[in-house]
């Protein structure tokens, strides 16, 4: 549009009105998003399959787009609670029943064993996703859950899940298995593009931190049993730390208070002066008084 190419602005307008019809419309299954259509029209994804009723993928992404209205993002995230986490083992599938026998067949997915990699495994992208979307909708112990069962150190550490998972405690695996006789098996490891995923999940949505030049903001959403998170940056030269605690945690607030720490809204931008380092505090509303049981 700043070049004056009006005909492709007009091209891509129209076909992004076309794109929110088909999410409001034939891509809504009724409490989550179908996956995708095969070229004669047949959904992959639904509640009426067999197999691949529902997928984390377009759950994850109606809440990143921000393509789907918000009731529709808290079903689509509801239905992946319900149907693809397993609690006990600590995983989040990539979709469910497995594929074995579709007709159309959905591709190299479905010639994995069920459970393994994209057919129904944890996909380390795709959970990353969704770690995402539960934080950008405000829930921050379940970002947070999410947040252990992905990370090899917390698998690692694990009682009951170490010796399945098999895996270095210091490498993302790109998938861990769903299925017996292997559930819990880390899969592929060491070249998962899905690393530098959980590293920007923790640090731009669980910290909240967004960075635009010289200026920052922070929209932090934390889990309720942290009691404050101190986070440093050092940009120019000069070393900036912002403390994040919530409302309820007095002595921090006054240690702040007596270090001279200056009052940060959650989401407001801070312009950081060159060569000169900066003090911030950040308070959250009051958080629970107990933290969750172990995941």
């Amino acid at each position: 549009q700043a070049r004056g190419d009006t005909l492709r602005v007009e091209r891509w307008r129209q076909a992004a009105k076309g794109w929110r019809q088909a999410l409001a419309g034939p891509a809504w299954d009724g409490a989550w998003y179908k996956r995708a259509f095969f070229d004669d029209g047949t959904p992959l994804g639904t509640h009426t399959a067999a197999e691949c009723r529902i997928d984390l993928i377009a759950q994850a992404w109606s809440v990143l787009s921000g393509a789907a209205t918000p009731q529709r993002q808290r079903s689509a995230m509801a239905a992946v609670a319900q149907w693809l986490v397993d609690d006990d083992a600590g995983l989040n599938r990539l979709l469910t029943p497995p594929l074995q026998h579709m007709v159309p067949s959905a591709g190299y997915i479905q010639a994995y064993p069920p459970g393994v990699r994209e057919n129904g495994g944890q996909y380390s992208h795709a959970g990353v996703w969704k770690l995402m979307a539960q934080a950008q909708l405000g829930d921050g112990d379940g970002a947070y859950r999410t947040f252990t069962q992905l990370s090899p150190a917390h698998r690692s550490a694990h009682p009951a899940r170490r010796a399945a998972y098999a895996l270095e405690p210091y490498v993302m695996a790109g998938d861990v298995y769903t299925e017996a006789p292997y559930v819990g098996r880390g899969g592929w490891s060491w070249y998962t593009g899905s690393a530098a995923w959980m590293h920007r999940a923790a640090i731009e949505s669980m910290l909240g931190l967004q960075v635009r030049a010289d200026r920052v903001c922070l929209r932090p959403c934390l889990p309720s049993h942290w009691p404050h998170v101190v986070l440093s940056l050092e940009r120019a030269g000069a070393r900036h730390r912002f403390t994040i605690c919530f409302a309820n945690a007095l002595a921090l607030l006054s240690q702040a208070a007596e270090s001279g720490a200056a009052p940060l809204q959650a989401g407001e931008w801070v312009r950081l002066d060159g060569g000169q380092a900066g003090n911030y505090l950040v308070v959250l509303p009051t958080r629970c008084a107990k933290p969750p049981g172990r995941v």
